[in-house]
Order: structure tokens, then C-alpha cells, then sequence
């Protein structure tokens, strides 16, 4: 065996199994190699999560809580928001007695008993039209359906009859279904009745407090605000007022002008009720957005048809002739100065305020924009606008479009050779609708 066999099989036994347990005695024993800890079976959460976990929870109650309570609370919080626009529409009247020493209290109640009072009057008076009329109708009926089956008869060749009407129509599923419904739906209808008084209360209520307590309410609220915020806040308070008011006194003196205008039209045609149908166009037309002007003339169409056929439709025509020259004339003067806003603005107001609180939205929309508007108006910074011909919608004499510089280059081109002009002065025209076609179109020119 050679020598390095030797020395290997000996490494080999000193390092077996055998070789690594022998120690050295009188000496300690070597540390083996470091073996890994047992895995922790028990560790512990960090002591900001349950904070977390607690907090977290409650911003979801608080949350859900807040959600709950601001539906419970819908229909007072738009109450409270009538109320609150019309004290200010009520303001400056307020206002106006106090400076002359009326307390602000009895001159917020004398406002609104004369408020009550025209109220309550226009409603008296048109629920008796109404309700005489309805009679008249129901009375004439007969009459105006024989008339009807009369004209049907001779113009399609049948033979109707008012009886056999009748009877089908007392017979009908139709009318039993609707009796009954009408009958069962009679408690829902008290019960809004009931409803609609309470709420009208409720709004009359705030309103008297907040036209009453005015100066006391802007006090507290600039109370809890630093001087600079206070005249912002003050500042925003008149201009509401201002708009606000302008709003519905304008609106005011637009249902005037339409109620005399109408009256004329119905005591010249002799339909009955004029005085009364004037107010009721003139109010409903100017105080309901929208469809208010289409509701207004209804009423007066209806009464004048029980007069004559053809009455009712010179009230329709009246009204959309009336319409066009009050939105287009009329309406631009008297608002210029209270609420100026375009009357696109004003439209898409009026849409997203149906939409987000009902007709109250449609009513409030306009004096909201415009208080909105003017308040922006003072804080948004203005420029002068630049002297380009773009911005007054039309183009300038530099603004000819290339095209139109190569159709009056052609036309120069062959103009003398349609006057029967020489080539000589075909070529000269031709050379000088080139020079003012410009570098970048006398290459072309000169080509064709």
C-alpha cells in the first residue's frame, strides 16, 4: 500500500463516527453546532390594533348613525331651508319698517298676516270659480256630448247614441275599479292633507323666527368666527338677501303685467271669471318653474271652451304669443339688475333642483344660482380679453382659410379669359393671384 492510501484510510477513521464522539479525557467537551429553537406558538398582536379595530368601528356606527338620522330628518331640513329663503325674501320689508322704529318682531308678524291674508283670498276666490264652474260643466255635459256624437255621426257615417254611451261606460270594469279605489284612497288623501298643513306650519314658524331674529342669528354665527370670516360671512348674507328678495319681487311685478294682460284678452272674449283667472295666470305662471306657464293657461282654456270652442283657442294662442315676448322682452329688463343669470344657467338649475329636492328645488333653484354666482363674482379674479376676431365668433380679414385664397387665385386666373382678354393679361392675372396667394400657395397657383 502505498504511503498516501495509508494517510487516507487514516483520515478516514479519525473522522468516522467513532473519530468525532472520542475526546480528549481531561479535557471539556467541544459545542456542537447551534440547533434552531423550538417555533413561537404564542405571539403577541401589537397594542395599536385593537385601538384600531375600536376606532374603525366606531366611525362605522357613527357613520351609519349619522346616514339614519339625516333620512329621519330630510323633510325638516328642507323645511327649514324654505323657511330660511323666505325670510330672506321677507328681509328687506322687515328691514324697511324697522328703520322707521317697527319693531322687527310686529313687522315680520304684519308681513306675513298680509302674506295670509292675500293668500287665503286668491284661494277663496278660485275654489268658488272652480267650484261654480265644475256645476256649469257637469250640467252641460249632456250638451256637449251630444254635439260631439252629432259630428261624429256625420262625418264617419255611424250611428252612435248618448244612451248606449252611457250604459257601456256605467257598466265598464273601469269606473267600478276606480270608485273603489277612490273610495279606499280616501284617509291617504286626509292624511296628506293633514300633512301639507302641518309642514305649511312648520315653515311659517322658522320663517317668522329667522326674518324676527335676524340680527341676533348673524351675531351668533359671526360670533364663533374670526373678524375676517365675519365679513365674508356678512358679505354672503346681503347678497342673498339682495338676490333673493330681487328674485321674488321681479317675479312679482312679471305676475302683475301678466294678469292684466291676460284680464284684457278674457273680458274682451266675455269668459266669465276674468279677475280671477287673470290672478291664478298671473301667479301661477311666475312662481312654479317650468310648467307653470302650461298649467296657468289650462284653467282659462277650459272656462273659455265652455263659452265657445274657438275661444279656447285664442287663449292659447295668447299665451304662447304672451310667453315668447315676456322670456325674450320683458323678463331681460326687469331681472337684469336682481338675477342676472343666462337663462340656460337658470334652466339647468331649475332641472338639478327638481331632481335633488322636487318642485321645492325647482322653486328655490334660480335665487340660489344667482346668490351663488354673485358671490363668486367678487372673489374671482377678471382679466381683459385679448382683441382676436375668434372671440367674437366670426373670422377677420387675416383669417382667410387657404383653400378660399386658391378658389380667388383660379377665379382671377380665368375671369379675363371669360371677358374675352388677351393671354397677355390672362398671364398678368394670373401672376398677381399667384403674389397674393402667399409663399405657401403661389407654387400651386403658378402650376395650375
Amino acid at each position: 500500500m502505498a504511503v498516501g492510501e495509508t494517510w487516507a484510510v487514516a483520515a478516514t477513521d479519525e473522522t468516522g463516527p467513532a473519530g468525532r464522539n472520542t475526546t480528549v479525557p481531561g479535557t471539556p467537551p467541544t459545542a456542537g453546532p447551534p440547533t434552531d429553537p423550538a417555533p413561537r406558538t404564542g405571539a403577541r398582536m401589537p397594542r395599536w390594533l385593537p385601538r384600531a379595530m375600536v376606532l374603525a368601528l366606531a366611525l362605522i356606527a357613527v357613520f351609519q348613525f349619522g346616514s339614519w338620522a339625516f333620512h329621519q330628518l330630510t323633510g325638516l331640513l328642507i323645511n327649514v331651508l324654505i323657511a330660511f329663503f323666505l325670510a330672506l325674501a321677507v328681509e328687506p320689508a322687515v328691514s324697511w319698517m324697522a328703520a322707521r322704529g317697527v319693531r322687527r318682531g310686529f313687522g315680520t308678524f304684519l308681513v306675513f298676516v298680509g302674506v295670509l291674508v292675500v293668500g287665503a283670498g286668491f284661494v277663496t276666490l278660485l275654489g268658488s270659480m272652480l267650484a261654480e264652474q265644475i256645476i256649469k260643466i257637469v250640467e252641460d255635459f249632456p250638451q256637449y256630448l251630444d254635439s260631439v256624437i252629432n259630428w261624429i255621426n256625420t262625418h264617419f257615417h255611424t250611428e252612435l247614441r248618448r244612451v248606449d254611451i252611457q250604459e257601456n261606460l256605467l257598466r265598464s270594469d273601469w269606473l267600478r275599479n276606480y270608485v273603489q279605489n277612490s273610495a279606499t284612497g280616501v284617509l291617504d288623501v286626509s292624511a296628506q292633507v293633514l300633512g301639507g298643513l302641518f309642514r305649511l306650519l312648520t315653515i311659517a314658524l322658522f320663517s317668522f323666527y329667522f326674518a324676527a331674529d335676524g340680527p341676533r342669528l348673524r351675531r351668533t354665527i359671526c360670533s364663533v368666527l374670526p373678524p375676517a370670516r365675519q365679513a365674508e360671512v356678512l358679505r354672503a348674507w346681503e347678497i342673498a338677501v339682495n338676490k333673493t328678495g330681487g328674485y321674488l319681487y321681479s317675479r312679482g311685478l312679471m305676475a302683475l303685467i301678466s294678469g292684466l294682460a291676460h284680464y284684457v284678452l278674457l273680458e274682451f272674449l266675455d269668459v266669465p271669471y276674468a279677475p280671477v283667472l287673470a290672478v291664478w295666470v298671473g301667479v301661477v305662471s311666475q312662481f312654479i318653474p317650468t310648467i307653470g306657464t302650461y298649467l296657468a293657461g289650462a284653467l282659462p282654456m277650459l272656462i273659455a271652451f265652455t263659452v265657445a270652442p274657438w275661444y279656447a283657442v285664442w287663449v292659447l294662442v295668447f299665451v304662447v304669443v304672451y310667453q315668447q315676448f315676456e322670456n325674450y322682452v320683458l323678463q331681460p329688463k326687469l331681472t337684469a339688475r336682481t338675477v342676472d343669470i343666462h337663462p340656460a344657467v337658470a334652466f339647468g338649475s331649475v332641472v338639478a333642483g327638481t331632481a335633488l329636492l322636487g318642485a321645492v328645488g325647482a322653486l328655490i333653484a334660480i335665487p340660489a344660482v344667482a346668490t351663488l354666482q354673485a358671490f363668486l363674482g367678487a372673489y374671482v379674479k377678471r382679466y381683459d380679453v385679448t382683441d382676436d376676431p375668434r372671440v367674437f365668433g366670426h373670422r377677420g380679414s387675416g383669417g382667410t382659410s387657404a383653400f378660399g385664397r386658391r378658389v380667388r387665385g383660379l377665379w382671377a386666373q380665368r375671369r379675363p379669359e371669360d371677358d374675352g382678354a388677351g393671354p397677355a393679361a390672362g398671364a398678368g392675372a394670373a401672376g398677381a393671384g399667384a403674389a397674393g396667394a402667399g409663399p405657401g400657395e403661389g407654387g400651386t397657383a403658378g402650376a395650375s
